[in-house]
């Protein structure tokens, strides 16, 4: 089985990017809304050679640019479009949290404004329900209570509003900063003006609250709060939705010891480690990064890996995997991959460009983000028009269009998608769940048909030799010997069993391997000891041949058997059939059962002879099978389901995968398969249970239902709200607190994703713990 290499796991990254470009990811700071993240998406975009997406939640912008236009130039762009931008120093290089210190900040801007506006709203509609109550320099207090809300703790939303104007652009901070300031002008009029007739003071305290037919700064200094309060939870809980990624960046170690060549020892930063270098790891300590042990034993524990808590052994020649520790033994380490190369990092990748992919539904809320704003000013100017020229007031009509400014803030609308993606992504990579971007949530939806390979994925994939037929005239050791020879240079799981059923000492006799090919899905072939030795499917090696009838009647018997047998030719001759049979997993059968349960339909295709795709079926609970398949077949297959009207889920993890993996609406991989399956799945799941494939199923539907959810309510309460907001029946300070819960809803239910349990394996109990890798995955494999 061929290990996989950090370059597979991030190759899949630049999918979709033009020949000849180059990937570009900046860090853009100083975006509060999705109309921001529009904005600049739209400036970049408009440069020649430049395509560019750009998420509000983890504030990257990942750029596809030509290799002509530089960093610089990039930055350039988004400082003129009224922002802050950085090159992203890289995957895993920090682990600062920018949300979380923003949440800081706005907090004390909160209690301070929260402290001041108690007793300001209290007077405020005691002096406007009550007049009798005035006492000689009423407004100076009311000023003074309200200043420091209105300059220091909204100072914020004033700066970012100044900024975009200054480049000509609107956001909701613009709308924000209109509504506190014409409600602290508004204020001020009313409180030094000629003040309110008697027709139209409030009738007692709920009128004074509910309709503001006088506002004494209490609305100006309430939006401030409620949007300072929305802006603080917000930015907790998107501290809290990329929390999981954060946590396993810290897995890796931060320092390292290295041997010099005179066998001392040298304590340097891990980023400092280079390949082939070899390293110390004692009792306790975190393995620094993916290598071979070179001397040593040890018991590693994975559990902060893969959620397992039984500990994996490990000696001389071993793999072992960065962020893993080891428990009782000293080993000395080779490093086999450093930095962005090693497979923790191809991983993070894989989460990180999840988290900043858009699916359908939010480009769609990012076009009317960039139009929504002005359209907000533009309908608050003709509501007060309407409500003047209906002989309403002045002072009606200004409620009511500062009720729509407030209200029809799109923070929600913006925060719908990503959040929910920030979160799921997270999770998902806790639970051994990578989903490689928003393709995978889109495509989810409507699955109603999986597809499942046999060997390797329903199956362990760990063959064994059980029976050899060697025709006469043969010698049997010498055969096996260079058929051996041949098949340890392929991964498949086949070839695996026959190259660990012979010695290794038997094949190097024989010498070096010449012309090796491999035919996927029927067979490989190489010249070995100067003789052409073919090994594969009967019906690939047996074309056009004679097979022997002693041959012939072992295939037969090895296949009622429900084994997979295979043909061996050396020259022209068919000379051996050779049995292999594997297992199938323990999860295999609890996996399909809820597969069923969620009402989709399974089938199994395979290449495998019909009677071994059957026995395993029959085990699994599959009704449906198809064996003896080429790979283009299986291809085949999928375009006739998905013709019929299906939508396919694949799930395979062989080279002879790979083609149906692509061709599936929605493509999983097991993570321990090979690279072209990793390459062409939506999907990886890098434990080797079966149990993740409705999990992961599970946690996309999860994640759309919940992005659903999401943009109904903020398409919802816009559509819903701002036509109230306009009739006069809303008053700006509930309008205020109205536009903050709607953010919280939106982000909180987002975060309702982090609740999402993995379904416990027979025996086993339900484990939290994240989840990045298994042990089999690790195995060290032979690699081609």
């Amino acid at each position: 089985m061929t290990s996989i290499t950090g370059d597979a796991l991030v190759r899949p990254d630049t999918v979709g990017s033009r020949p000849g470009s180059r990937r570009v990811e900046l860090e853009v700071s100083g975006m509060t809304c999705g109309s921001c993240a529009a904005r600049v998406e739209r400036k970049l975009t408009k440069v020649d050679g430049v395509k560019a997406s750009v998420n509000y939640a983890t504030r990257i912008a990942t750029i596809d640019a030509d290799p002509a236009i530089s960093t610089d130039e990039l930055v350039a762009v988004v400082d003129r479009a009224g922002f802050g931008a950085a090159e992203r120093v890289g995957v895993g290089a920090t682990h600062s949290d920018p949300d979380r210190d923003h949440a800081r900040t706005l907090f004390r801007r909160l209690v301070v404004a929260l402290i001041l506006f108690v007793p300001l709203a209290d007077l405020s509609i005691m002096f406007s329900a009550v007049p009798d109550t005035r006492i000689p320099g009423w407004q100076a207090i009311l000023i003074a209570l309200a200043a420091p809300v209105l300059t220091w703790c909204a100072w914020p939303f004033y700066r970012v509003a100044a900024h975009n104007l200054k480049v000509g652009a609107l956001s909701m901070e613009t709308l924000i900063s209109l509504g506190v300031l014409s409600a602290a002008g508004w204020s001020l009029y009313t409180m030094f003006g000629p003040g309110l007739d008697g027709d139209n003071a409030p009738d007692g305290v709920w009128d004074a609250i509910t309709s503001s037919k006088s506002i004494y700064l209490e609305v100006a200094a309430g939006v401030t709060v409620f949007v300072l309060a929305g802006r603080y939870f917000e930015a907790r809980a998107k501290s809290t939705a990329g929390g999981a990624l954060r946590a396993l960046a810290a897995i890796s170690a931060k320092e390292v010891s290295v041997l010099l060549g005179d066998d001392s020892e040298m304590r340097i930063p891990v980023a400092e480690l280079k390949e082939g270098q070899r390293f110390v790891v004692r009792p306790g300590e975190t393995i620094a990064t993916d290598g071979l042990v070179v001397q040593g034993a040890a018991a590693v524990d994975m559990s902060a890996m893969t959620g397992e808590s039984r500990p994996v052994d490990v000696a001389t020649g071993a793999s072992v995997v960065g962020g893993t520790v080891s428990l009782n033994g000293r080993l000395i380490v080779e490093a086999a991959a450093v930095g962005p190369d090693t497979k923790f990092a191809a991983m993070m990748r894989l989460v990180e460009d999840a988290q900043s992919g858009k699916a359908a539904v939010q480009r769609l809320a990012d076009r009317i983000s960039t139009v929504f704003v002005p359209a907000v000013i533009v309908l608050a100017l003709l509501t007060l028009a309407g409500w003047v020229l209906a002989g309403s007031g002045l002072q009606s009509g200004i409620s009511a269009a500062l009720a729509v400014l407030v209200i029809a803030c799109p923070c929600a609308l913006g925060l719908a998608t990503p959040t929910a993606l920030m979160v799921a992504s997270g999770r998902g990579a806790q639970l051994g769940i990578f989903l490689k971007g928003h393709q995978a949530l889109d495509a989810s939806r409507q699955i109603d048909t999986v597809v499942f390979d046999k060997t390797g994925t329903l199956t362990n994939g760990e063959l064994t030799v059980v029976d050899i037929t060697v025709r006469e005239g043969f010698s049997r050791d010498e055969v096996m010997a260079s058929v051996a020879a041949v098949e340890r240079a392929s991964e498949h799981a086949v070839a695996q069993a026959i190259a660990d059923s012979v010695d290794d000492d038997a094949i190097d006799v024989l010498g070096a391997v010449a012309d090796f090919v491999a035919a996927p899905g029927q067979g490989v072939s190489a010249v070995v000891g100067g003789r052409q030795v073919a090994v594969g499917s009967p019906r690939w090696i047996s074309a056009s041949r004679m097979v022997h009838a002693d041959l012939a009647r072992a295939r037969r018997r090895g296949e009622e058997a429900g084994h997979t047998v295979v043909y061996a030719r050396i020259e022209d001759e068919v000379c051996a059939v050779i049995a292999v049979a594997d297992s199938v997993k323990d999860d295999a059968a609890q996996a399909i059962t809820e597969l069923h349960r969620l009402g989709l339909r399974t089938l199994l295709v395979t290449g495998d002879n019909t009677v071994a795709a059957e026995s395993v079926a029959a085990q699994v609970g599959i009704d449906e099978v198809i064996a003896e398949v080429l790979p283009e077949g299986k291809v085949e297959v999928i375009e006739e389901l998905r013709a019929a009207g299906a939508t396919v889920a694949m799930v395979g993890d062989g080279i002879n995968d790979g083609p149906a993996l692509a061709t599936a609406d929605l493509g999983l991989a097991i993570g321990r398969g090979t690279d072209v399956a990793i390459g062409a799945a939506d999907i990886i799941l890098v434990r080797s249970a079966l149990m993740t494939v409705p999990e992961a199923l599970g946690l996309a539907r999860m994640t759309q239902k919940t992005i659903r959810t999401n943009m109904i309510w903020a398409f919802g309460y816009n559509v819903a709200a701002i036509p109230i907001a306009a009739a006069g029946l809303l008053n700006p300070l509930i309008a205020g607190a109205a536009m903050a819960f709607s953010s919280f809803f939106v982000v909180s239910n987002s975060l309702r994703i982090r609740g999402f349990a993995r379904r416990a394996a027979p025996g086993r109990g339900r484990t939290d713990r994240p989840n990045v890798y298994a042990p089999d995955y690790f195995d060290d494999h032979r690699t081609v």
